[in-house]
């Protein structure tokens, strides 16, 4: 009701979906949506359906009080914070399957985590109306397959995607943050730091993608506690391999320290 009646007075409508467990990177977005939009909701839904066996569901945090708090303060008009059940009231037989743009990165060895995405972003952008959705660069992949599925689907929302928000150290800000020792955050720092120099061996001139990844590599084998699940430069707008630098890059890297499985990246347009 509270959309309809903004909507109805011509108000833009702006929402920004989480999964709760916020944190600066979430308040860069709704400051965002509040600055730019007349009335905002935020939606906190830990989504089942992107979380694969073994993953680490079941443990996310969820402090809901103090994210409730958190959208009071940063003047949200709503907050929508449904159950599995409400979102899944029965077994669910139809999905949302944005191909290509998922069989790369993330997608490679998060199957389905994808379709999971799609799915509940296209239930929640039919359920909220909103006419603007917030998004975070640090989730990259997941930008670009969200603004694919909009715009293929006809769905009648903008895709803003923010900066990334990096504490002091340059680590991306991120809800697995907290499974972290002090240690591992220390050796966390890495990841920025391959990327800092994959930037700067791109803006030098070096084109040939091995010689980045592999420099980008060493970098992140600094540290024994990192485990390596991807460190990849693909095409930005349709994430397909490359062998060469051309045009606009999206250089990307995915580790697992400890409990925690943290992802980065940048984007790179050498013209």
């Amino acid at each position: 009701m509270l959309v309809k009646a903004a909507r109805s007075e011509g108000r833009k409508v702006g929402f920004v979906p989480t999964m709760g467990a916020l944190h600066v990177g979430h308040i860069s977005l709704i400051e965002a949506a509040v600055t730019e939009c007349d009335c905002v909701v935020v939606s906190i839904f830990v989504n089942p359906t992107q979380f694969g066996p073994g993953e680490d569901f079941e443990k996310y945090p969820r402090p809901l009080e103090a994210d409730l708090d958190i959208c009071r303060k940063c003047g949200v008009d709503a907050v929508f914070v449904p159950t599995p059940e409400q979102m899944y009231p029965t077994e669910n037989i139809t999905w949302v399957n944005v191909e290509k743009l998922t069989e790369t990165l993330c997608g490679a060895s998060r199957p389905g985590h994808f379709r999971g995405v799609a799915t509940v972003c296209a239930k929640l952008f039919n359920i909220v109306g909103a006419d603007v959705a917030y998004f975070g660069q640090k989730d990259a992949q997941q930008a670009v397959v969200i603004k694919r599925m909009v715009a293929d689907l006809n769905i009648p929302v903008d895709i803003v995607v923010c900066p990334t928000v990096r504490e002091e150290s340059g680590l991306a800000v991120s809800s697995r943050n907290k499974y972290l020792t002090e240690e591992q955050k220390k050796d966390a720092t890495l990841i920025y730091k391959s990327l800092q120099n994959c930037r700067e061996m791109i803006e030098a001139g070096t084109t040939d993608i091995g010689t980045i990844t592999t420099d980008m590599r060493k970098i992140l084998s600094q540290a024994p506690s990192i485990q390596i699940e991807y460190v990849s430069i693909v095409d930005a707008e349709s994430l397909q391999k490359l062998d060469k630098i051309i045009g606009k890059v999206l250089a990307a890297v995915a580790v697992r320290i400890g409990p925690a499985r943290l992802i980065d990246n940048i984007v790179v347009d050498i013209k």
